[in-house]
């Protein structure tokens, strides 16, 4: 069984608070992958059990330990602590590291502790590691606790989504998961996935005709709810843009679309093959530069690095006219970026969606979206405008793998009691911020209505990549709000 791990591998003696530390050097000692947190969950199940906690492990594979109230705060409106268990495990191809096996290797520079070449946990360990130095903490006054530590958060939030009603008795949810201290999430997305796929009707290149290569490349990407809002190119749209226009100027056929890595993602790159007849080759250069330059003047700013370049290639076939027709028109016409801002949080989206990925082949095409919104009844109408786009085409659409959003509550009562606790703290204003990605506060709010909820924690660094870090003054920070909380609640 895993124990607070040695100075030499997790070198944070000195640093406060001493138990946070001590329950993080704990968690970096037990691998937890996503869909993997038996180990760690059976852990911390015996640690509750030996401070003398009741705890349980739900049909989804939560782990919830209670800690009772101090006395004469038995009716103070109880407080959920919530983080989850599971880490992203991402490693530098230049070492060797078994996540089902080795421990992080963190190391203390200046005022962080990161990992150098793999991520570190911190995203949601440190959120962990407050939540058990409070179970720990005799000293704290506080009403009745609940720690809620999910699992399976970072691929696809299962934890949260399977955690039943009447699990959990407290009215008050604090997420520790969070990663820019001082500044409280009110809110967040929640979510759905489109896809449209279709069987097609190849035919035969035509004869005495070019095959061409056009790519679109040099864009920066990102994250499609967090940087849906800057502007950022879509390799996929700028590319339909572009085929569109030619299509208009001079015969052309289709061999192949592709573009984008995942639904939730800007899209990068895109490329498709297409055929022209000889006599257009000579004008195919020209219209090309012009186009970069003009998405560079559009883009300038937020992504004027982009490229569009062409190559001749081989190719035998060719999507049918029909084929071509409907997918150039629908991807087209089919809305990507920021639908609309927040009314309660206006420098947030509310609702957006991504158009993340295409793969059109002579004999079938496929393309997937991403809609998010705060509210979903909003985020429901962007889906049904998408499918109705497609459906209009005959291409047959799906909808999958919807989660709610947490709508921010401006006049809260936590909010305030937050934001007084924290002026008292530190004598200063907080941030506050709706965050337009998921967090596990929606779905559980979707099945706890009543919760008041909101979401803080230390600064951490490059979550889920590697050198991930947190910065050791906010973890003191957030240990010490923490505590001022659980003794206001009244």
């Amino acid at each position: 069984m895993a124990t607070t791990s040695n100075t030499q591998d997790f070198p944070f003696k000195g640093l406060k608070p001493v138990s946070v530390w001590k329950h993080f050097a704990a968690l970096c000692a037990i691998p937890r992958p996503s869909k993997h947190e038996g180990p760690v969950r059976d852990y911390l199940q015996q640690w509750a059990t030996g401070q003398g906690l009741e705890n349980i492990i739900d049909k989804g594979g939560n782990l919830v330990i209670r800690k009772p109230a101090t006395p004469g705060r038995e009716n103070v409106p109880g407080v959920i602590l919530q983080a989850h268990l599971d880490m992203v495990c991402q490693k530098n191809d230049s070492v060797t590291h078994d996540f089902f096996h080795d421990p992080i290797h963190a190391t203390v520079r200046d005022n962080l502790v990161l990992a150098e070449n793999t991520t570190l946990g911190a995203d949601d360990g440190i959120g962990v590691a407050l939540i058990l130095a409070a179970l720990e903490d005799r000293s704290l006054t506080h009403g009745p606790l609940e720690a809620l530590l999910t699992v399976d958060e970072e691929e696809g939030m299962g934890g949260a989504s399977t955690l039943e009603t009447g699990v959990l008795k407290g009215k008050i949810l604090l997420n520790l998961d969070s990663e820019t201290w001082g500044d409280f999430c009110l809110g967040c997305a929640g979510g759905m996935d489109i896809s449209v796929r279709h069987a097609g009707h190849a035919e035969a290149f035509p004869g005495g005709w070019q095959a061409v290569q056009i790519d679109v490349t040099g864009l920066r990407g990102g994250h499609s709810g967090i940087n849906i809002h800057e502007g950022r190119g879509n390799a996929i749209k700028i590319l339909t843009r572009i085929l569109n226009s030619l299509e208009n100027r001079f015969p052309l056929c289709l061999s192949g679309f592709t573009g984008g890595t995942a639904r939730n993602a800007l899209p990068r790159e895109a490329s498709s093959v297409i055929g022209i007849q000889p006599q257009s080759m000579a004008s195919l250069n020209g219209l090309l530069q012009q186009w970069q330059s003009l998405i560079r003047k559009e883009l300038a700013g937020v992504d004027e690095n982009v490229r569009i370049s062409w190559t001749p290639v081989t190719t035998d076939r060719i999507l049918s006219s029909a084929d071509q027709r409907l997918w150039l028109r629908s991807l087209h016409a089919a809305p990507h970026g920021v639908w609309r801002m927040s009314v309660s949080a206006p420098a947030s989206p509310e609702t957006s969606s991504n158009l993340g990925t295409v793969d059109l082949q002579p004999d079938r095409g496929a393309c997937t979206f991403m809609v998010r919104s705060t509210i979903d009844s909003a985020c429901n109408a962007l889906a049904d405008e998408i499918a109705s786009l497609f459906s209009l085409s005959g291409l047959p659409v799906k909808k999958e793998n919807a989660y709610p959003g947490w709508t921010p509550d401006p006049a809260s009562p936590l909010l305030s009691l937050c934001r007084k606790i924290y002026r008292q703290e530190f004598g200063s204003e907080p941030f506050t911020h709706v965050i337009h990605a998921g967090l596990e506060c929606g779905i559980l709010k979707s099945k706890y209505p009543d919760l008041d909820v909101i979401s803080f924690g230390p600064t951490i660094h490059s979550p889920h990549a590697p050198g991930e870090a947190v910065e050791i003054d906010t973890v003191e920070k957030s240990w010490q709000l923490l505590k001022a909380l659980l003794s206001a609640v009244e």
